[in-house]
């Protein structure tokens, strides 16, 4: 906002000046008085003669030092009490013996019965200022020439300084009362000086009561410089006993401003300079920028040399301003009930101090790229200070702005028609930084900050911690669709970051939102990018991650998180652990590990890289990347070397072994825990299937391991109980039902080896069926006894035995592998 205090000051001034050629003319006029109001004085004169007379002198004396003289060059007597003085001068001495006042007339006339003097015609009134004449003696008249003899002495100097101080008034149709004191005019009223000359039609002057008053149509013109300021006024009035003034409907024009008040009080020191200023009424400020400044009540204070250094405005203060540059437009608009205003020893607004309630609005319009950009912001705190900063022909902007007891600043931008983009700041107490123009370009803020925005996506971040650091993109700046008005922005201390995708553009659903916790939170708007430091904490749909940093992008809803990255899925919502969520056919909770993570809001997947690792219960997965899709419900594992393959572990409840056939009840094979070991290039699961299939990849074959048997096959698939089904003695362990090897399977169990096309395990029972293609039959080779083939050859691990089928014939086939 751009505000020329010292060009208000110019006003106060001016209207003193204005004011003290009135107090003057009082004076001069109550100390004129005293020659009309004796009756004896047409005797003393020798008025009582007929013949004319010329070179009369008279001089009077009231107290110690206040005296008049009046000097007549001709004075004539008429019949009926009429007496007529030409060619008058009369000359006042105030009570300090040294102010000298001089009125010159061509004729008066005085009417003794009815106690009045009126001037026949034009009236001419030399003023000395307060304080003009320092050093001249009570008997000096200064004059408007000054002696060549004087100049360079003593007196010359004062004579000098005296004859500049000197104010020159010019009205007709004065009348003075005798009785009252009062001095009265209805006739155009003109005064002129150094600094400027003024008018008015009619005036008062009570000499007893020390009262002034200008009736209306006041006017003065004044210099500042080389501009002009023109002070109007309907009405003034002035006490010479409290040295107060008042004006009403006051108003003042500048070279690129004006200034009003609906009322004024100016409040004089007795060496005429200003003490206060009190507006009521109605009191604005307004300038060529498009600023304006206005409240019902205002005072300002000033020092000894008329420079104003305090203000005060209540009852509603209101700031405008607008301005325009190029295709950028701004306008501003704040309210106060109170400002108390400080300024500098040249008179410049430097502080402004808000209080009650404070509300800032701003509004800016841009083209860029052919579209019109609009960016607004509102700032509300309970308290405000203002520092302003002098810019370019002596106008006022504001440098910086700080609130405290709860500071809020919303936003919005818009491109063209397109979305609303919101956003929000908040602090306990908060400072704004200005650029050139009013432009509000950063905030800092500290206690309970919290920072918002939404997108032109629908997604809204919301950001809180102790302090806060925002930088503010400028409007001129060129922006994609996806950008806010945010530059950058750092959070520290006890961040705590929510992020809500907007709702799904097919369905409406809201999506779960995403909540993150850090030491340090830095924006950059440029990207919208948010990256967490600090002991960052992610929790997601049940899931809760850690790493060294975390990324969370504003516009695509992704957080990537980096080094040392720990997760836990507790289930689909973390109000409930460990309900539903399975990632590997299990009912407890997940846990991954790795250097990096990638989470997507929009698609629900994470994919974590890096010598990642996930393990659920007693099943683990170990792969370079790891990649869990929370909608599909579904996990995938890959590698793109050998030298760090997928490793998959699946354990089964132990179940009980049957009895081998003839034998006794002792002899019975105690049963242990199902474990099945993968490893391959590529692994994929599906909780819904509940089906876990691992490729061969860059590996060329998959590894399967059990207790008692080993494989290898292009492919694994093993598929699990359905959930709830489990006949183990832990229902809640991951049951698996069976396990299919496929494609150049070879099997090795102590000392066998099978080759074959594809192997089916079955967990309930131990068996491995090895079948073969038509052409190319399963084969066992057994180191005791031999080669076995058939269309099918069935491996029971629990009593170590083997059977062969074949067409229409069954061979059954006892082996005893040696025990180790």
């Amino acid at each position: 906002m751009r505000l020329s205090i010292e060009r208000m000051r110019t006003l106060v001034l001016a209207a003193g000046v204005l004011l003290l050629v009135a107090l003057v003319v009082s004076l001069a006029l109550g100390k004129w008085r005293n020659p009309f109001n004796r009756r004896d004085i047409p005797q003393r004169l020798g008025l009582n003669i007929k013949s004319d007379s010329s070179g009369y002198t008279f001089e009077h004396a009231f107290g110690a030092h206040a005296r008049y003289k009046i000097h007549a060059a001709k004075v004539l007597e008429y019949k009926q009490g009429y007496a007529k003085l030409h060619d008058v001068t009369i000359e006042m001495y105030g009570d300090d013996g040294r102010s000298i006042d001089r009125i010159v007339g061509a004729d008066f006339e005085y009417d003794q019965k009815a106690g009045t003097a009126k001037a026949d015609g034009p009236v001419e009134i030399t003023l000395e200022r307060p304080g003009a004449v320092t050093t001249l003696s009570p008997k000096a008249v200064p004059s408007p020439a000054l002696d060549p003899k004087l100049k360079g002495t003593p007196v010359g100097a004062a004579a000098e300084t005296a004859s500049r101080g000197e104010i020159h008034v010019k009205t007709s149709g004065l009348t003075f009362d005798r009785n009252t004191g009062v001095a009265t005019t209805v006739q155009h009223v003109d005064f002129s000086m150094v600094q400027g000359s003024g008018s008015s039609i009619g005036a008062t002057f009570d000499s007893q009561k020390g009262f002034v008053v200008l009736d209306r149509a006041v006017e003065l013109s004044t210099k500042r410089g080389a501009s002009t300021v023109q002070i109007r006024a309907q009405h003034v009035e002035f006490e010479r006993a409290s040295q107060l003034c008042r004006l009403h409907a006051t108003a003042a024009n500048y070279q690129g401003g004006q200034a009003t008040a609906g009322d004024a009080k100016i409040l004089f020191r007795e060496d005429g300079s200003v003490v206060r200023l009190d507006a009521a009424n109605g009191f604005t400020l307004a300038t060529a920028t498009g600023s304006h400044l206005a409240a019902p009540t205002g005072q300002l204070d000033f020092d000894e040399q008329n420079k104003l250094h305090h203000g005060h405005l209540e009852g509603g203060v209101t700031m405008d301003s607008a301005s325009q540059k190029g295709s950028l437009s701004r306008q501003m608009h704040g309210v106060s009930p109170t400002a108390e205003l400080d300024f500098t020893s040249l008179g410049q607004l430097r502080h402004a101090h808000l209080e009650r309630g404070v509300e800032l609005h701003s509004n800016e319009l841009t083209a860029q790229t052919g579209q019109v950009q609009r960016t607004s912001r509102t700032w509300r705190s309970p308290v405000a200070d203002i520092n302003f900063r002098v810019v370019a022909h002596g106008h006022l902007e504001p440098a910086s702005m700080h609130g405290s007891g709860g500071v809020v600043i919303t936003g919005e931008t818009q491109r063209g028609k397109g979305p609303v983009a919101p956003s929000h700041f908040a602090a306990s107490d908060m400072t704004g930084d200005f650029a050139s123009g009013s432009v509000l370009t950063a905030i800092h803020g500290t206690g309970n900050t919290a920072f918002e925005e939404t997108t032109v996506a629908g997604v809204r971040q919301s950001t809180s911690g102790d302090r806060i650091e925002v930088r503010l993109a400028p409007a001129s700046a060129t922006k994609t669709d996806k950008e806010g008005e945010v530059q950058s922005a750092t959070v520290e201390g006890h961040v705590v970051l929510v992020q809500l995708p907007a709702p799904s553009p097919r369905t409406g659903v809201q999506a779960t939102p995403m909540r993150a916790t850090a030491g340090r939170a830095d924006y950059a708007g440029s990207g919208q990018w948010l990256h967490l430091t600090l002991n960052p904490r992610v929790e997601n749909r049940g899931m809760q991650l850690t790493a060294d940093k975390v990324d969370v992008s504003q516009s695509t809803s992704e957080a990537f998180a980096h080094g040392n990255v720990k997760a836990s899925y507790l289930g689909t919502d973390s109000a409930h652990p460990g309900q539903g969520g399975a990632a590997l056919g299990g009912q407890g909770p997940v846990h991954v590990i790795a250097s990096e993570a990638q989470i997507l809001q929009s698609t629900q997947e994470a994919t974590f890289r890096g010598q990642a690792r996930l393990w659920q219960q007693g099943n683990s997965i170990s792969a370079p990347v790891i990649i869990l899709d929370h909608i599909r419900q579904s996990l995938a594992a890959h590698t793109t070397t050998t030298s760090e393959p997928v490793r998959a572990v699946l354990v089964s409840a132990a179940a009980a072994a049957p009895a081998k056939e003839g034998s006794q009840p002792a002899n019975k094979k105690e049963a242990a825990p199902s474990v099945i070991r993968v490893r391959g290039g590529d692994f994929r699961y599906s909780d819904m299937d509940r089906k876990a299939l691992m490729r061969a990849g860059p590996l060329g074959s998959v590894l399967a391991e059990t207790a008692s048997a080993s494989s290898t096959s292009n492919e694994v698939e093993v598929v699990l109980l359905p959930a709830g089904h489990h006949p183990g003695q832990d229902a809640s362990q991951t049951q698996i039902d069976h396990m299919t090897a496929r494609g150049r399977v070879l099997l090795t169990s102590a000392g066998r080896r099978g080759t074959g096309e594809q192997l089916v395990y079955t967990a309930a029972t131990g068996e491995y069926v090895l079948t073969g293609t038509a052409t190319e039959l399963p084969r066992m080779t057994d180191p005791t006894r031999g080669v076995v083939t058939g269309q099918m050859l069935i491996f029971r691990s629990r009593d170590d035995s083997i059977s062969v089928e074949g067409g229409s014939q069954k061979t059954r086939t006892q082996t005893t592998a040696p025990k180790r």
